[in-house]
Formats: C-alpha cells, sequence, structure tokens
C-alpha cells in the first residue's frame, strides 16, 4: 500500500475571505466532467479560462456549459444569470490563457502520463503562487507531483459527476503538498458550494473509491458465486445504504445504531468476504464485449436509447434532489 506522511494544517488554518471574482481559474480538458466543472466555477464567481484540444467545438460545448447553468438556476442553487455569467468563459487551445489563474483545475483522462504532460504545460504559464489540482481518482498525487518545479502547489481535487451539482470533494495531500495550498483548496472548495473532504495522506484510490470498490468487489463476488442477481444486490444496496448514506455515514451510522452488534458481525463476516485481487470475470467478460454502459446502450442491463435517455435524465434530477436533501440536514445539524 502506498503511504505519506500527513499533512499538518494546523500552521495553515487561518481564513480569507476569497472574491471569486478576482480569482481567475483554469481548467484543462472540457470532457463532459470538465465541463460541469467549468459550470461549477462560474457559478460560484470565477472569471474560467477553459483549455481543450477541442477548440473547433466551442459554440457545442459553450452550449453545454449554458444549460448546467440554467438548470443550477432553474434547482434554486444559484441565482445568477447563466447569460452574464458566461461572458466570464474563455475557451481555447492555449496554455498562455491562463496567466492570471489564481487556480487551474485538470480534469483530463487517468492517465498519470497524461496528467503529468498537463501539469508541466500548466507549470509553464501560471504563476509560482498558482494553485494546481488533478482531478484523479486514484494516481497517487504524490506521483504527479514528481519532477514538477513547484510540487507543493499541487494537490489532487476529486469530483464526482455531476460536478456541477455534487456536494462531494475530496481534496488529497501529496508527500511535497504544503500546507497553506491545501487549506487554500478547501475554502475554495466550500466556496464552490462543497462539503469537502480532507485525504491528509496520500492513498491510492483515497477515501471515497477504496470504499466504493469494496462493496463492488463485494457485489461481484455475491453474483458470481450465484448467490444473488445484479437486480437483487442493487435493490439491497439502493433500499438499505442508499436509505441512509447521505444522513450519514458509516461511523455515524453505527454511533445511531449501537456499536457492539457490528463488532460482532465483524467477527464472524469479515473473515467470509472476498479478498480476491483480480478483477471480476463477470467485470472481464462485460468490457470485452464493448459495453460501456448508458452511452451506448449496454452495460450489465440493455438500455434502448429512450431507455438510456430516461436513466441520464433522472439520474440527473435524483442528484439536484439528493443534494437539497444533504443540504437540508447537513445546516440543522450544524445549528443543533
Amino acid at each position: 500500500m502506498f503511504t505519506s506522511p500527513a499533512v499538518d494544517l494546523d500552521s495553515a488554518r487561518t481564513r480569507h475571505r476569497i472574491d471569486p471574482s478576482a480569482t481567475p481559474a483554469g481548467v484543462v480538458g472540457l470532457g463532459l466532467m470538465g465541463q460541469s466543472v467549468v459550470a461549477c466555477l462560474l457559478a460560484a464567481g470565477h472569471p474560467v479560462v477553459a483549455i481543450t484540444r477541442r477548440a473547433d467545438r466551442d459554440s457545442e460545448m459553450r452550449g453545454h456549459i449554458r444549460s448546467l447553468l440554467r438548470q443550477l438556476r432553474e434547482e434554486g442553487i444559484v441565482q445568477t444569470n447563466p447569460e452574464a455569467v458566461m461572458r466570464d468563459l474563455v475557451i481555447t487551445g492555449d496554455y498562455a490563457a491562463l496567466s492570471d489563474c489564481r487556480v487551474v483545475v485538470e480534469t483530463v483522462i487517468e492517465d498519470a502520463a497524461a496528467k503529468k504532460e498537463v501539469l508541466r504545460l500548466v507549470e509553464g504559464a501560471v504563476p509560482s503562487t498558482c494553485l494546481i489540482g488533478s482531478n484523479t481518482s486514484a494516481i497517487p498525487v504524490t506521483r504527479l507531483q514528481e519532477g514538477t518545479l513547484h510540487p507543493e502547489r499541487i494537490v489532487g481535487i476529486h469530483w464526482a459527476e455531476p460536478a456541477h451539482v455534487t456536494r462531494f470533494l475530496e481534496v488529497i495531500c501529496g508527500t511535497a503538498s504544503a500546507p497553506e495550498y491545501v487549506e487554500y483548496a478547501l475554502q475554495l472548495a466550500e466556496l464552490w458550494g462543497k462539503e469537502p473532504t480532507l485525504v491528509r495522506r496520500d492513498l491510492r484510490g483515497f477515501i471515497a473509491n477504496r470504499l466504493m470498490y469494496a462493496m463492488m468487489r463485494e457485489a461481484f463476488h455475491i453474483v458470481e458465486a450465484g448467490y444473488g442477481t445484479m437486480e437483487d444486490v442493487d435493490r439491497s444496496a439502493r433500499n438499505d445504504m442508499g436509505w441512509w448514506l447521505t444522513f450519514a455515514g458509516p461511523f455515524r451510522f453505527m454511533d445511531l445504531t449501537g456499536i457492539p452488534a457490528y463488532a460482532a458481525v465483524m467477527r464472524d463476516l469479515l473473515p467470509d468476504l472476498s479478498r480476491s485481487t483480480e478483477v471480476p470475470e463477470l467485470m472481464q467478460r462485460t468490457v470485452a464485449s464493448g459495453a460501456l454502459g448508458v452511452s451506448n446502450g449496454r452495460g450489465f442491463y440493455p438500455y434502448t436509447t429512450p431507455q438510456a435517455e430516461r436513466w441520464e435524465e433522472m439520474f440527473l434530477k435524483f442528484s439536484y434532489e439528493i443534494r437539497a436533501l444533504a443540504v437540508k440536514y447537513s445546516r440543522e445539524l450544524s445549528d443543533s
């Protein structure tokens, strides 16, 4: 397991008011995630420079980002006029346009070499004090810091889709991450409407993905061993963990429901859980078949085009509704 020293934030807890309108932000990579991140930063009030190799699709990308901003306004999350906000967006292929940025987020493919090349180009364009965040799901931040000019200002900033809606965001410390940059990233995350998690030591997969993939591995084991179908597993997870996870994480849930029972179950159950280090056979077959999921109508479940569009539409609608619920209880509990 990759480990690194924990970053001590005690010396960097001083909070400063951040004026987003005076804090230019950059985003590198304008896939669906990147466009969603751009919408989030624009909605928070930042002027945004977006770097893409597909500048010829400027009109198409602007249309998508504008529609995300309209959704945020319709849902009451922001009050700003999308048309006015869009005037603060520059889309270009020229990294030199990042020269005034105070924070840059890269959202390119999950490949260490590609990300390191982007970091090299970003560092060649931005001031030495600019915070650089890498949106990675599992690549150790320390590995991305290697060979950079200013590794102390590089942190992991792990978003979840849809990035402009979810409250999730992980800030991950690499070995070289300086406390003042980590603190700045946390403060920006709150400005962006997130409830950020700090990963104090660089850990492959961070917190959310380690928890999620442990669950997914057991889900595959249950199906492959014939204990239940995919539908059974999905139904159980949705109606049990899905029922309480927005309200309470695992430790709070054990507090609420009685701790000793969990210790008793762990003694018998943990030795029986899957500990395989192989990619599950079902996953390998599914990927080999060319299945992408709803994007091509072929996944663990089959989808007609209308069904795929309906699932995507409902996922976004659900994301807004669950966000409102999470914000409601977070505020009520913080006030108590």
